[in-house]
């Protein structure tokens, strides 16, 4: 039995223990079988427990408990103690308020407490489901909402500034936890008095605005600067009752953890400021909504710009005399729960000297390298900026490509070659193969497989924000190159099947599956624009037996393309729509590289906001769409990661998927290094001749 577990049953008994004894008044008999129940569960031996928290993460990952950061009904004091870093933090269920759930995160060395806010989005006349947000963005589920404010290392809060990136992972499954601190779902966790009433209790923190003298005076707890393992143990099980410490807090303070106590609806009486001038009026704050007090601006700006470009892991020594809170909490006097930004709010808000523009944009620019390079870096090195460098070649080399598919010397469209990639795109169904092009597109994007040599020559943490810069140039032509280069593959691959009709509708099926699983499965914008671009070409869409045939053989395939998939990329174009960022790994940017390349002569015509009546609100959507693919590189790189988890990509297949290759077997070894107009003008040509060749047009005098 190891030490931690020793420990760890130890304490849950302590806890027990001391909870069973406060219990005289009630009934013997029914407070000894819940004793001995939870007493049977801290017996558990440590295999038993082991194999049920296995089970516990091994369940689908939309149940909150197979998260190894869900604590479930864990006491505040102990989340608390959990969060010992700058970025840590976990998910615990509110202890006040059943069914809703709590972010505890250490910020600038004080453990902070964010409710997670839900609230119902009506979807239609008689649908409605359940959003979870702090501030703006709104998510599904509490796994997608921790994975954008990990990935994106956004704030979760303007005001408190908190960034999350260390989750804190439970060791012993939820039932143990429970027991261990008498928190069963049917049971409070504060201590009972004599008379069977609730006894209010309020745990004592740093941040509850008492400082270390007065602790010591109300109920001999230890000085709480101290940072010693034995020292934290007694500060979390130290407890005292609201009448011990009346000349602290008002009658007004924030709620208790008393079942009957209103919910995060508690007005507090901010104390005025130990040091210098006290304002003239009281200040009443509800308990639920951020505050920051007018006396720390000074030393809060201080502490803002020292920390502002990423927190910093190096443990530092709690101040022994805090100052007022700048948040309340319903569990314990210290919390947050967060509102949607509004105009009142932000009128309300303390204002914070504007920084110069220059002083901004380095601040932005090491937060931002933070993001991919790391905490660490972005510390030794403050306020540092490197220019970034003007790319003048392509990263494509297709004269330098080594393959094993095809021979160093090759001619356009070699029969050999097209007969190999057909049997490999056979052998595997079609999510097999979106895999394959996402793991290859997020790369060519640099999305994943960013080294710290890359980000300094682009000067940002990741390809999606250098597209929209100007000195992203030729990211967006290697980008355009790919989505042509890959729609012209796919469409010769449908063209060059010289087979019976029925052949050429069961190859247009899984074609329309490959655009699905990457739109639903990926969430890959950029290649489902590309397969889609591909069956929208003017030498496919005329097939009409190989349609006729698809319809019949193949209707839910073709419902899903003509119903769902279609439409679905009209309103993409159009920036009417997208997938939720939560499940995007590449977002739809042709629109935007488009704009941005307008000098380009391939891209003469044919743009929704050409045709449109509505085209300069489809611009602005695209222009403003940059702002949010420029933000979330982060977020599109954990997706990325995540949806390519455990994935065991073949060789073949991932050559076959990469640009050098495509252009190779296309053009030939010679044809690839030709201009991209030249390219493309003649392989049009090519994929008509195809095209009639297979099915020819019927001439009006043969009507």
């Amino acid at each position: 039995m190891s030490l931690d577990f020793r420990l760890q049953m130890d304490l849950g008994q302590r806890y027990h223990h001391l909870g069973y004894c406060m219990c005289s008044g009630l009934d013997a008999g029914s407070e000894y079988v819940k004793f001995s129940k939870e007493k049977y569960i801290l017996d558990t031996p440590p295999e038993k427990l082991h194999k049920e928290l296995e089970e516990e993460l091994k369940l689908n990952s939309s149940d909150l408990r197979s998260h190894a950061w869900y604590h479930g009904r864990i006491p505040r004091e102990v989340s608390e103690s959990l969060v010992q870093r700058n970025g840590d933090f976990l998910i615990r269920d509110s202890l006040t308020s059943l069914g809703d759930y709590v972010l505890t995160c250490r910020w600038k060395n004080e453990p902070l407490h964010f409710k997670i806010n839900k609230v119902m989005v009506k979807t239609s006349d008689s649908y409605t489901r359940i959003q979870y947000l702090f501030e703006q963005e709104s998510f599904d589920n509490i796994p997608a909402l921790v994975r954008f404010y990990v990935g994106s290392r956004r704030s979760v809060s303007e005001q408190s500034s908190a960034l999350i990136y260390c989750p804190i992972n439970r060791t012993y499954p939820l039932r143990y936890l429970e027991a261990s601190y008498g928190l069963s779902p049917g049971r409070q966790g504060g201590a009972r008095s004599p008379q069977k009433g609730h006894m209010k209790r309020r745990s004592i923190t740093m941040t509850d605005g008492l400082t270390a003298d007065k602790i010591n005076k109300s109920n001999g707890c230890p000085n709480s600067g101290s940072s010693s393992p034995h020292h934290r143990d007694m500060i979390r099980n130290c407890a005292v009752s609201v009448d011990q410490i009346q000349d602290l807090h008002s009658p007004m303070s924030p709620i208790s953890e008393t079942p009957g106590s209103p919910a995060y609806s508690t007005v507090v009486r901010v104390k005025p400021p130990l040091s210098g001038a006290t304002p003239g009026s009281p200040v009443l704050r509800r308990s639920s909504e951020p505050y920051v007090c007018p006396a720390n601006n000074k030393a809060a700006l201080n502490m803002a710009d020292s920390h502002h470009s990423s927190p910093s892991h190096t443990h530092r020594n709690i101040s022994p005399s805090p100052s007022i809170n700048s948040y309340s909490d319903p569990d314990n006097g210290h919390y947050c729960q967060l509102r949607p930004a509004s105009p009142t709010h932000d009128a309300l808000s303390v204002s914070l000297p504007p920084k110069s523009y220059v002083e901004r944009l380095r601040v932005d620019e090491c937060a931002m390298a933070g993001g991919m390079r790391g905490v660490d870096d972005v510390d030794r090195d403050p306020g540092c900026f490197i220019v970034p460098t003007m790319e003048a070649k392509s990263s494509f080399n297709p004269s330098n490509f080594k393959s094993t598919l095809i021979p160093s010397d090759n001619k356009p469209l070699e029969m050999s070659i097209l007969k190999k990639v057909k049997e490999l795109f056979a052998e595997v169904d079609a999510k097999t193969i979106a895999k394959h092009i996402t793991k290859t597109d997020c790369e060519v994007a640099r999305i994943l497989c960013v080294t710290k040599e890359m980000q300094r020559i682009m000067g940002v943490s990741s390809g999606m924000e250098l597209l929209t810069l100007p000195h992203g140039h030729q990211l967006r032509l290697d980008l355009l190159e790919r989505f042509h280069t890959m729609s012209i593959m796919i469409a010769v691959d449908i063209l060059g099947c010289t087979g019976s009709t029925e052949e050429r509708a069961a190859l247009l099926h899984k074609t329309i599956q490959l655009a699905a699983e990457l739109k639903g499965t990926m969430g890959n914008m950029f290649s489902f624009a590309a397969v889609m671009n591909a069956l929208e070409m003017s030498q496919i869409s005329r097939l009409e037996q190989t349609w006729v045939a698809l319809r019949q053989r193949h209707t839910e395939g073709a419902i899903l393309y003509e119903k769902k998939l279609k439409p679905f990329l009209k309103s993409m174009n159009e920036g009417k729509e997208s997938l939720p960022l939560s499940n995007t790994t590449f977002p739809h940017i042709i629109p935007l590289i488009t704009l941005l390349e307008r000098d380009n002569p391939l891209l003469d015509g044919g743009d929704p906001w050409d045709s449109s009546d509505n085209g300069v609100e489809v611009v602005m959507a695209h222009l403003e769409a940059a702002r949010m693919v420029a933000h979330h590189g982060g977020l599109y790189h954990t997706n990325a990661e995540m949806r390519l988890q455990g994935f065991h990509p073949r060789s073949d297949l991932l050559e076959v998927s990469s640009t050098e290759f495509q252009m190779r077997m296309l053009w030939g070894s010679r044809g690839a290094l030709g201009s991209q107009v030249e390219r493309y003008n003649k392989f049009d040509k090519v994929l008509a001749a195809l095209s009639h060749k297979l099915e020819p047009s019927v001439r009006f005098s043969e009507l």
